[in-house]
C-alpha cells in the first residue's frame, strides 16, 4: 500500500473534484474517505463529500456531513442550502425552508432568495 502523504491528499481532493464534475459521486466518495480519515478537520474535503453523497442520493450521509460543515461554519450559505435541498429531496420541507431561509439571510443570491419563499407565508 503507499505511504500516505500531503500531496497525495491533494491530488485525491482534486481527482474527487473531477470525478464529481463527471457525475461519478461514488468514486468521489471513495477518494476523499482517505483524505478525511489523514485530515478529520479539513472542512472543504468534508463539503465536497457531501456534495458527493447528495449526488450520489445517499442522503443521511449528506446530511451528517453538511452539518458537520456548519458546526464548523455556521455561515457558510452553501452549505445552509445543500443542508436545505438534502431536507426537501427527503421530504421533510419545514426543515429545509430553515435552512433555505439561513442560506438567503448570509448570502442574498437570487438562488438562494427564491429557494427561501419569503414571500409565501410559514
Amino acid at each position: 500500500m503507499p505511504e500516505s502523504n500531503p500531496d497525495t491528499h491533494v491530488i485525491d481532493f482534486r481527482a474527487a473534484e473531477q470525478l464529481l464534475a463527471a457525475r461519478d459521486p461514488r468514486g468521489a466518495v471513495k477518494l476523499l474517505d482517505s483524505v478525511i480519515a489523514a485530515h478529520p478537520e479539513n472542512t472543504a474535503a468534508r463539503l465536497l463529500r457531501a456534495r458527493a453523497f447528495f449526488a450520489a442520493a445517499q442522503l443521511r450521509p449528506a446530511e451528517l456531513e453538511f452539518e458537520l460543515v456548519l458546526e464548523r461554519e455556521p455561515d457558510n450559505a452553501f452549505a445552509h442550502f445543500a443542508l436545505a435541498r438534502t431536507f426537501e429531496r427527503s421530504g421533510r420541507p419545514e426543515q429545509a425552508r430553515r435552512h433555505f431561509r439561513l442560506a438567503a439571510a448570509l448570502d442574498p443570491k437570487p438562488e438562494y432568495l427564491r429557494a427561501a419563499r419569503f414571500d409565501t407565508d410559514g
